[in-house]
């Protein structure tokens, strides 16, 4: 299935529909939970911890999540690191101010977690000093860029990150669409996600494309993990 170009997706526009905007962040909270989509993320940042971080629980930890969404995996990943007794600190960005109140509206333990920021930021620019955060993390935001932006992104995480960056992302492949489309239209509530959940991966790329995308923004992948079907992947880079 070739890369589809030239078509964008309806949360690309004009959100001008605060009410499938909402439904739609609940939607792909959903869709990450059951799917094992913030799970692959978990896994993907383990693989970047420092080994002496994994042993010394007291040492603090902070990670930058670029495009958040509704921050579902920034929650997932509170709440793991406070079971475990981890000190984590997690600042969650996203480029749209529609999209952080709407996070707010359908999220309400956003209003309710100290150790989470959120911000409005462009993923192409962040406004942050080179080094600033132990990792940096972005799920579902690549498939959005076209090549030049999308290297271009992964610099900008490349920049602000001290340990590495993860990204994870829908693979394209025609099951995957079949797959996506079937799991959409049973699961989904808003407009929004039933039209840009199988558009997404007509416009996303294949793992041997991401890793050119790394290795273009001078990236090296130390893991991968894959989703159950395959449909998704998450990779720790440095």
């Amino acid at each position: 299935m070739d890369r589809l170009t030239g078509v964008a997706e309806l949360l690309d526009g004009p959100l001008d529909d605060p009410a499938a905007l909402e439904a739609n962040l609940r939607d792909l909270a959903r869709i990450n939970r059951l799917t094992g989509g913030a799970r692959l993320s978990e896994r993907a940042i383990d693989a970047l911890r420092a080994p002496q971080a994994v042993a010394a629980v007291d040492q603090p930890a902070t990670i930058l999540d670029v495009g958040t969404g509704a921050a579902d995996i920034p929650l997932a990943l509170l709440a793991r690191a406070r079971d475990e007794g981890r000190p984590l600190a997690i600042t969650a960005t996203d480029s749209r101010p529609e999209i952080l109140a709407a996070a707010r509206r359908a999220q309400p333990a956003l209003e309710r977690s100290a150790d989470l920021e959120l911000a409005i930021a462009d993923g192409r620019a962040l406004p942050y000093p080179d080094g600033a955060f132990d990792i940096a993390h972005a799920s579902l935001v690549l498939h959005h860029l076209a090549p030049a932006e999308a290297v271009a992104f992964l610099r900008e995480l490349r920049r602000v990150a001290r340990r590495g960056i993860v990204v994870n992302d829908l693979v394209r492949g025609r099951p995957y669409w079949i797959g996506g489309w079937l799991l959409i239209h049973a699961l989904a509530m808003s407009r929004y996600t039933r039209n840009d959940g199988p558009l997404s991966v007509r416009r996303a790329y294949t793992r041997q494309e991401m890793i050119g995308l790394l290795s273009a923004a001078e990236l090296e992948p130390l893991a991968s993990f894959v989703g159950f079907a395959g449909h998704r992947v998450a990779f720790a880079a440095r």
